[in-house]
């Protein structure tokens, strides 16, 4: 697989500024794979493909307000910073992001909110990467609410209008609970209580990983061939709660369904023999592409992503390529939504 095999054209008024007035009723594509058919539902409706005894797998990272604004000492120069992940908590170093990066060098120190939080760079990481030691006088948990405070939803680049502060609900899935992402894993965005209420009566169960999203989803890939390209490494947790709970609905032949690119990369990034999987607390940097073998899901949920991006790159494994870029096609003459406040699809093997 070439990169230019996901190219295709996306009229810009198809890339979602805001999300549906209620979670689940965005629309939802449903793709099944092994007959081919394409239908077109509401998200709630999802309900109506799980049975009792199905498991549905969840992303329980917690979006933290990673965008801040800041000044440069002495020029006053307009600086963004995106926090990445924390290093060293007693110290108060951050891996960042910054931007314009060519004006920003070690030693120069960065203001946030006037002069409310100082900050001092101390290493180069990559061409845009820096290490911040923030110089706060309070402890760990003050420090943290001061910084958050005055941080943004780190709402993708695509969505072309500033954070509003409705964002700091709606771009956070409402099981959320781990911090640590700095995109939220969009396919659980579209779950509402009442939704997961009626699946819990219905007898389906849930299951929670952990996988810390990052920016490098984002980054572009500068390589035609796939097999070429790197990705930036997550750190992930699949506790062992979730082993038995996956291994025992494998065994007795039930529907595991990944909810997001996330998970579906967490599950297989954590995969043994026969279809199980094995407890994994660590780092991932798995790069999914077609073709590949999924011993894990027999469905998967995901929103309408980018051209060229790493997360249709792993729907079109899951589903296909030459049936998710035909799903794809479909989508745009339909004007679904793309994006992490666009629609849904629901993908189907089994």
């Amino acid at each position: 697989m070439k990169l230019s095999h996901f190219k295709f054209k996306l009229p810009e008024d198809l890339i979602a500024q805001y999300p549906s007035e209620n979670r689940d009723e965005c629309r939802m594509m449903v793709v099944n794979v092994k007959d081919g058919t394409i239908e077109h539902k509401i998200f709630k409706e999802v309900i109506d493909y799980f049975d009792e005894g199905d498991v549905m797998v969840f992303n329980n990272t917690k979006v933290f307000p990673a965008r801040l604004q800041g000044n440069k000492e002495k020029t006053g120069a307009c600086i963004e910073v995106f926090l990445l992940r924390e290093l060293n908590a007693d110290n108060k170093f951050w891996d960042v992001l910054v931007e314009p990066a060519r004006k920003i060098r070690i030693g120069n120190k960065l203001y946030f909110g006037g002069d409310a939080m100082v900050a001092e760079v101390i290493d180069n990481t990559t061409s845009r990467g820096r290490t911040l030691r923030f110089l706060y006088d309070g402890n760990h948990d003050e420090f943290k609410e001061a910084l958050y405070a005055l941080g943004e939803t780190p709402l993708p680049d695509y969505i072309k209008r500033p954070a509003e502060p409705e964002d700091a609900e709606r771009y956070q899935c409402i099981f959320a609970s781990e911090e640590g992402a700095v995109m939220a894993p969009a396919a659980g965005l579209h779950f509402s209580r009442e939704l997961l209420k009626r699946f819990e009566i219905k007898g389906v169960e849930k299951g929670f990983i952990t996988l810390h999203s990052g920016r490098g989803n984002f980054k572009d890939i500068d390589v035609e061939d796939l097999t070429k390209h790197r990705m930036d490494s997550e750190e992930m947790i699949v506790d062992g709660d979730l082993v038995d709970q996956i291994n025992a609905a494998k065994d007795r032949e039930s529907r595991v369904c990944a909810v997001g690119t996330s998970v579906l990369r967490a599950l297989a990034s954590s995969v043994c023999m026969n279809g199980h999987i094995m407890p994994y607390t660590g780092w991932t940097n798995k790069f999914i592409f077609p073709p590949y073998d999924f011993s894990v899901c027999t469905s998967m949920i995901s929103n309408f992503h980018m051209p060229y991006s790493t997360m249709l790159m792993m729907v079109a494994a899951f589903g296909g390529y030459d049936l998710i870029m035909k799903a794809y096609d479909v989508a745009i003459k339909e004007k679904y939504k793309f994006g992490a406040y666009g629609d849904a699809m629901l993908v189907i093997r089994k």
